[in-house]
């Protein structure tokens, strides 16, 4: 289940992904925290499934918070951010987009995306 990312604090982590549920809700958790990852994915997408326990395991394991939006839900946020496949990953600092990868990473290179950005 997801946990509500909407704290006002970016002293906490979030531990599971946390699902968008629109262009406002992702504004908001990439103002609220330091460092955020989006998955841009899609239900139907053999990658995508492939990538959520990596996913699932960075959320418990990094300071970033990891955050999804289905491209099927919400089209119109996959378009503002130039999704043109999925798995689309766009990595959040300090509120500002700083990277973007198309495609499944291994687990060992999000680690280290990420962690450039936390330490």
């Amino acid at each position: 289940m997801a946990t509500d990312a909407h704290s006002g604090s970016n002293e906490r982590s979030i531990d599971t992904p946390l699902h968008i549920e629109g262009a406002n809700h992702l504004e908001n958790v990439v103002s609220d925290y330091d460092v955020v990852l989006v998955d841009f994915f899609a239900t139907w997408c053999g990658p995508c499934q492939m990538l959520e326990p990596v996913l699932e395991g960075l959320a418990d394991e990094t300071d970033a918070v990891i955050a999804k939006v289905d491209v099927d839900e919400h089209p119109q946020l996959a378009g503002a951010y130039g999704v043109r496949g999925v798995p689309t990953l766009a990595l959040f600092a300090d509120g500002e987009q700083a990277e973007q990868h198309t495609g499944a990473l291994p687990a060992g290179r999000l680690r280290d995306l990420i962690e450039g950005y936390t330490e």
